[in-house]
């Protein structure tokens, strides 16, 4: 106790005996009145003081009470001793009514105290979550939930340990260790050093742990702690899906963006392009010497060879921007190999093609040249990548409700590796190195199919060939003759 406030105590308590005194001089001097109501009358003044300022206060004036209510007006009066014992029953009823009213004085103001306290703390996590919704669009770190905790709450140190990263951020004075902030994290509940005025608690939500924050210099209670915590992570988890959308809708737009350029690029190529072709072919058809012949026939190779590249940047721009709407019908999967092979013919010169195409394969209900072009581009990449003379086989099946195509070669394989990004944008393995190519063929190949509702998919072992595979939807219709 500091002497400011011992001073006040010693106004109080003279106040008190002042206070007791003066009831008793009204009475005997100016208000002649019986026993009882003296007696009624200080022991409300008693009552007062308990209540208002506390027990020793009240517990002196009753003494000043029962001594002056002695001297002047129980008999003999003039005197300290009491003739009659049971005027200690004066003495008795203002100490008790002292101490009880005193008690439930205190207890009063305790639990008034505490709801105060308890609306604070309420007043403080309310302001703490708008200020975490007020930052919109923004996507806050943990250093700046630590800041509007620590304003919020007028902590003078606070602490915040990251599990995702293993990051301490504190701001103020250190008063945690790194060690008790990890151990904190594990903790389910608060941990509060009432003689260090520090207290501890985990940032979970659900069943993901987001690290520990650590107080100091501020009175929680567990339950306003665990609220606390439950806000930063709810903080922290949509700092966390706002950074995705970010990032997604980044992805987005750049995709997009890429799209939208790989077609005005691929359009504006088109057209020159028909008019190479058409040049070559006609100065071609008009018997040229055998110098300008082969360099014609350079000339016209090379513009085919760019002409499929911009319909396959074509192709991957439409798949990228969901602009492949398959024209849906029943087809035979014997027609569409035979429509692919046609086309290759002379491309497949040299290898060996066996099909294992059993009758009674119900229809396939997908658009006709879409699927002939993925079969033709797993067909170009078993020649690409086969030995010349190399056997190729196609098979198909029924299974599980749905239609399989398989293209099989004697190839040089895939690495285990490489065989999950062999359908990305642009992938070329190892393998590809020397063989021309765009890597785009099989990007596109996946786009068709997964238009359709199938899949694709490979196996392959090095050294020993790869299997391309796919499935098509089933025609459930009937099918015209």
């Amino acid at each position: 106790m500091n002497w400011e406030t011992g001073a006040r105590r010693g106004i109080r308590l003279a106040a008190s005996a002042a206070i007791a005194a003066a009831i008793l001089a009204l009475y005997y001097l100016w208000l002649p009145v019986n026993h009882t109501t003296v007696a009624l009358s200080l022991l409300l003044a008693i009552l007062g003081l308990a209540t208002r300022w506390g027990l020793p206060e009240a517990i002196l004036a009753s003494f000043v009470a029962v001594a002056g209510f002695n001297f002047f007006f129980l008999p003999p009066v003039g005197t300290f001793t009491i003739a009659d014992p049971q005027n200690w029953v004066a003495l008795v009823a203002f100490l008790v009514t002292a101490i009880t009213a005193s008690q439930l004085s205190v207890r009063a103001r305790r639990q008034a105290a505490e709801a105060i306290g308890r609306r604070r703390e309420l007043e403080r996590l309310y302001a703490l979550g708008q200020a975490m919704l007020m930052t919109g669009g923004l996507r806050p770190t943990p250093r700046d939930f630590l800041n509007l905790v620590m304003r919020t709450f007028e902590a003078p140190a606070i602490a915040f340990f990251n599990k995702a990263d293993g990051e301490f951020h504190r701001s103020g004075p250190a008063a945690f260790g790194e060690e008790e902030l990890r151990a904190a994290a594990e903790r389910d509940e608060p941990l509060v050093d009432e003689q260090r005025g520090t207290a501890l608690v985990a940032v979970r939500l659900g069943g993901t742990v987001f690290g520990s924050l650590g107080l100091a210099g501020v009175r929680l209670s567990k339950t306003v702690l665990k609220a606390l915590a439950n806000l930063v992570a709810i903080g922290l988890e949509r700092a966390r899906v706002l950074e995705e959308a970010s990032r997604a809708e980044l992805a987005h737009r750049s995709e997009a963006f890429k799209s939208a350029l790989l077609d005005a690029l691929a359009h504006d190529l088109k057209t020159p392009l028909t008019s190479i072709k058409g040049s070559v072919t006609h100065l071609l058809a008009r018997g040229p010497g055998p110098e300008e012949r082969e360099l014609l026939s350079i000339a016209n190779e090379e513009t085919d060879r760019l002409n499929r590249l911009v319909v396959e940047v074509l192709e991957m721009a439409r798949i990228e921007a969901s602009k492949l709407h398959p024209d849906r019908q029943p087809h035979r999967v014997s027609s569409l190999v035979a429509g692919a092979l046609r086309e290759l013919e002379g491309t497949l010169q040299g290898h060996p093609v066996s099909l294992d195409l059993p009758e009674g394969l119900p229809p396939a209900e997908v658009d006709g040249d879409f699927i002939q072009q993925v079969i033709k581009q797993l067909l170009d990449n078993a020649v690409r990548y086969s030995p010349g003379g190399s056997p190729i086989t196609i098979a198909a099946r029924f299974a599980g409700g749905r239609l399989e195509i398989r293209v099989a070669d004697r190839g040089r394989g895939i690495d285990e590796q490489e065989q999950a990004r062999i359908f990305d944008k642009f992938f070329r393995g190892r393998e590809a190195r020397g063989v021309p190519g765009t890597g785009l063929g099989l990007s596109i190949a996946k786009g068709i199919v997964e238009a359709h509702g199938g899949r694709i998919w490979v196996a392959s072992e090095p050294g020993k060939g790869s299997v391309f595979g796919f499935t098509l939807p089933v025609y459930k219709g009937e099918v015209r003759a």
